[in-house]
């Protein structure tokens, strides 16, 4: 079997949320292609995969590599770096985009250090190099304070992880074509030293940002957890959801799945609405896609009024309140 594609992306299609963060990478990875005029592979691994097969053809793979078993259905570390390492090692990739799910965190820097080549993670930006092969991956450092480009000049795969959010999913071309190509030689490890007995879902877990227009996010101006229940009730009344900055998080007002920021979540909603948050440069870096930002601070030279395009200098456990009693009037 031949396979011609030098840029791959790995889609995980485990669950809904896996599986739509391994799709957005196809629009930057489509980018690279086109830049240096190679074709595009999607590795999809999973169990019954068939459809997602046929959106990664729609959204811009010219390849998909389809591994298909149910040894794929759930994420089990060892199982897909046994995988993984060797569809890498068979047909010799230039580069391969991981998405930074919790899953890809741990994946990304085993299959890295199996093939001792680089790992850039959390990736903001990707380009690529006149030379039409390396490519130059472009993450927040040093707290956000700058962008740093780093370039794996010589081993190979290059490899990088991309933040979940931070680009959007192309618009599908149901008349696109692409090559199909199931990988059933692909081993399977059935002896990993790590077997999963029970799968608990805990509080949080099953959240995502993906596709909300509105997101009412707190931050340590509420004060409390107590009062920090005006968040959920705003969020309800504008039909959004809940967001927090780190500080809410780790003061234990929220789950950390609704946290926004650097090392949080990116989002793109409609409408981000700041509650009580200083916009700390991690956190700004997490809203930056958003199509309008309103802020509520005490402190008129807070650094998120600096992006907000509306702006209320006030009291968030004030001006909440009011805010849901002009709503509730208006019903």
């Amino acid at each position: 079997m031949t396979i011609t594609s030098k840029i791959w992306v790995l889609i995980e299609a485990t669950a809904p949320i896996f599986t739509r963060a391994g799709l957005e990478l196809l629009t930057p990875a489509r980018d690279l292609a086109d830049q240096s005029s190679q074709p595009l592979a999607a590795v999809v691994m999973g169990c019954h995969v068939e459809e997602t097969a046929r959106q990664a053809v729609a959204l811009g793979a010219d390849e998909v590599l389809v591994l298909d078993h149910p040894a794929f259905a759930q994420y089990e570390t060892m199982c897909f770096v046994h995988a993984l390492s060797w569809l890498l090692e068979t047909y010799r990739p230039s580069s391969l985009l991981i998405s930074a799910t919790e899953h890809g965190r741990d994946l990304a820097p085993r299959l890295a250090c199996r093939f001792h080549t680089g790992l850039t993670a959390d990736c903001t930006q990707l380009s690529i190099r006149e030379d039409g092969e390396t490519i130059l991956w472009t993450r927040p450092a040093l707290g956000g304070n700058l962008m740093a480009t780093i370039v794996c000049e010589h081993q190979r795969p290059q490899m990088g992880t991309v933040r979940p959010g931070v680009f959007t999913q192309r618009t599908p071309d149901p008349q696109r074509t692409g090559t199909i190509l199931p990988i059933p030689q692909v081993p399977i490890l059935l002896n990993s030293k790590v077997q999963t007995l029970q799968r608990l879902t805990g509080e949080g877990d099953a959240f995502t940002f993906d596709g909300k227009d509105v997101i009412v996010s707190g931050g340590l101006g509420m004060q409390s957890k107590e009062q920090f229940s005006l968040i959920w009730q705003l969020a309800q009344a504008l039909g959004g959801v809940v967001g927090a900055s780190r500080g809410a998080v780790h003061e234990g007002w929220v789950p950390y799945a609704h946290q926004v920021g650097q090392s949080g979540a990116t989002v793109r909603p409609k409408v981000y609405i700041a509650c009580g948050i200083s916009g700390a440069v991690q956190h700004l870096a997490g809203i930056s896609g958003a199509d309008t930002v309103i802020a509520i601070n005490s402190d008129p030279d807070a650094p998120i009024f600096q992006v907000a395009d509306y702006g209320i200098v006030g009291d968030a456990l004030q001006v909440i309140p009011a805010l849901l009693d002009a709503l509730s009037q208006q019903k």
